[in-house]
């Protein structure tokens, strides 16, 4: 318990730096540039689709599916750019907007048909999955072109492109959530729902248009994670949806719903970024880092848990 409060005390970027030391001293593979700029591309998907998860917790959502989706879209673009001699730019674009269209759907099962999120979007997981795995008879879908190959593995000057991808996301979606009306609108939906919706708020079109928005960044990163593997594979995006959770609750993010920042959640996915290559380094491989990662999650929700029941029984002290 003292533990996990102290933890909270002492920030997210005091973690990120404790780490950074710890892993400098136990490796001397990792304070280097390449290992720097090698970390920095690995989380570029994670956080590209924590802007996207960070609108829906905030408004009170929670989207499992987005594995899968990346899974699926993966795998459709292949075949798109394989099977049906689609030129890379149109397959690509199809692939984002199959994204936002996954997205779309799990909003309106969420808003109109009134089904719990965590329920519904289980269930979309599972549904992509089974779909993915009969597109491609569960073999992965190789011979992909040089020009997409590009996308993960191009550099501008000496920065690679999804870590351009990254920042530009990762600063609009700031922006959204920090200085516009409609980041308002998401605060105020995920903080009180019914008191959003007595005001006037058209709360549906808020959780559908926040589950868009995700389905269409994780449409981004699933053709980063396509161009990256060169292949598109069922098993692409298995487990991420857990690893995005982590980083982004890690980072501050209520998974109640109505506080958080996208910079928080960025620093929670540089934190499971140095987290993953710092045991890579060290000698703990992948069944280590399950472990890990798993004790992370479990941490970060019950110091937001804690939090939580802390600031109810003060409020409810005030009012008495």
């Amino acid at each position: 318990m003292k533990f996990m409060f102290f933890v909270k005390k002492l920030g997210i970027l005091g973690i990120l730096l404790l780490l950074v030391i710890f892993f400098s001293i136990a490796s001397p593979a990792f304070l280097t540039v390449q290992n720097f700029i090698n970390v920095i591309r690995q989380v570029s998907m994670l956080a590209i689709v924590g802007v996207g998860f960070t609108f829906v917790l905030i408004g009170q959502g929670i989207d499992l599916s987005v594995g899968s989706q990346i899974s699926l879209i993966g795998v459709v673009t292949a075949l798109l750019i394989r099977d049906a001699a689609m030129s890379p730019a149109l397959a690509v674009a199809i692939g984002v907007a199959m994204g936002a269209v996954i997205g779309f759907i799990n909003g309106i099962l969420v808003t109109k048909m009134r089904i719990n999120p965590l329920i519904a979007t289980l269930a979309m997981l599972t549904i992509l999955k089974g779909v993915s795995y009969i597109a491609c008879g569960g073999m992965p879908v190789y011979n992909m072109p040089s020009s997409l190959k590009a996308i993960a593995q191009g550099y501008v000057w000496v920065i690679p492109i999804p870590v351009i991808i990254m920042i530009v996301i990762v600063l609009v979606g700031g922006f959204l959530l920090n200085k516009t009306y409609f980041g308002v609108e998401v605060y105020a939906v995920g903080s009180n729902l019914e008191a959003a919706r007595l005001s006037g708020l058209n709360t549906d079109r808020i959780k559908i248009t926040v589950y868009a928005l995700l389905g269409l960044l994780t449409g981004i990163a699933a053709i980063i994670m396509l161009a990256r593997i060169n292949s598109g594979q069922p098993v692409a995006g298995t487990g991420f949806e857990l690893d995005v959770l982590t980083a982004i609750v890690l980072g501050g993010v209520s998974i109640s719903g109505g506080e958080g920042k996208i910079s928080g959640a960025f620093v929670g996915v540089l934190v499971m970024g140095v987290l993953s290559n710092g045991l890579l380094l060290v000698g703990l491989g992948e069944y280590y880092q399950m472990l890990v990662k798993g004790l992370v999650l479990l941490t970060a929700v019950g110091i937001d848990g804690l939090q939580h029941k802390r600031s109810a029984a003060s409020k409810a002290a005030a009012a008495a």
